[in-house]
């Protein structure tokens, strides 16, 4: 069965079952809009690009930066070269040496020639992640191909492989069938220390998506400018938190920039946060490891937003990071 990318895209630490007994189902090839104006829609027209600029960092275009209050959490953290995101993707771009120079580590499990970035999502994702987390390392895991296309054993093979060289955030704006090996994955990296971050699907209502669905991940929902439900994204008690997914703008191949909208992007922001926080997360479980605190900061610390379905509001990466540090102080 292949997987589509969604593009439109705190519990105590163990292995726990999933949300609830919904039986297997399909999602439908949904893939990111490009830049939209007035509605939370994709439009026919082409994404707004323009040359990547080594002296123009952006920020003012990346509202969804400043919307989850990186900016402040920098006063506290900018992340550390020791924690390393993964993202499970189409691969990132070579090209950008604004992200070549983070991937510590990268692995092509399609059949591909190339690990990196031919069909541009996996850049843009990578993209808003290192805006949040500018100290944070990449990790390329290239599991869908160069026409956005993959199978759920082979992100259950890529959640693996980033697990075991060293990925403490796993990022998956993927959607597919449930699957007793991807769900095994999910498991084996949340046992190992790692969180993972799945975004919740392109399809405007309450059906769950996989593996966003899977209580071992954490699932993001998408919104607008508003702060509220971005019309595309899915939505339901199955979601965790929510995110920027709506114009966000972020790094595509050939050094250009561009816009896309959809609960993939959303997932970005929250892997980024998530990357800020675990560079200050000490384990105060006891368990030996930090991902419980990490998604519990995540969780705890959400600006309350208006709408059902998006689990405890939007992210808030200062909130979170000083709530950490204060939760490790003695």
């Amino acid at each position: 069965m292949l997987v589509a990318l969604i593009l439109i895209a705190a519990s105590a630490h163990g292995v726990l079952p999933a949300r609830g007994d919904v039986s297997a189902h399909s999602i439908l090839p949904v893939y990111d809009a490009e830049r939209v104006h007035d509605k939370d829609a994709p439009d026919d027209g082409a994404a707004l690009q323009t040359t990547y600029s080594p002296d123009d960092c952006c920020l003012a275009e990346r509202w969804g930066v400043s919307r989850v209050e990186a900016p402040r959490a920098w006063q506290v953290t900018r992340g550390d070269q020791s924690v390393v995101v993964a993202v499970l993707d189409t691969g990132i771009s070579k090209d950008n040496q604004d992200l070549a120079d983070r991937v510590v580590s990268e692995v092509n499990f399609t059949d591909s020639p190339t690990s990196d970035d031919v069909y541009g999502h996996g850049t843009h994702i990578a993209g808003t992640i290192a805006a949040i987390a500018p100290e944070c390392r990449l990790m390329n895991v290239k599991v869908a191909d160069d026409r956005g296309r993959s199978e759920a054993a082979v992100v259950a093979r890529g959640i693996v492989w980033a697990v075991d060289h060293g990925a403490r955030v796993i990022n998956i704006s993927l959607a597919m069938k449930a699957s007793p090996e991807l769900e095994e994955a999910i498991n084996y990296a949340w046992s190992q220390g790692a969180i993972i971050v799945a975004a919740a699907g392109n399809r405007g209502g309450s059906e769950p998506s996989y593996p966003a669905y899977y209580s071992n991940c954490l699932a993001v929902a998408g919104t607008n400018k508003s702060d509220s439900l971005a019309l595309l994204s899915s939505h339901g008690y199955w979601v965790d938190v929510a995110g920027p997914g709506f114009n966000i703008y972020s790094e595509l191949p050939q050094n250009q920039y561009g816009y896309r909208t959809g609960t993939s992007t959303a997932a970005a922001h929250v892997s980024g946060v998530a990357a800020l926080i675990f560079s200050v997360a000490e384990d105060s479980s006891g368990n030996g490891m930090a991902n419980d605190e990490v998604r519990w900061a995540i969780e705890s610390s959400c600006t309350p937003i208006m709408g059902d379905g998006v689990g405890e509001g939007l992210v808030n990466a200062f909130q979170a990071v000083t709530a950490t540090v204060s939760s490790s102080l003695p």
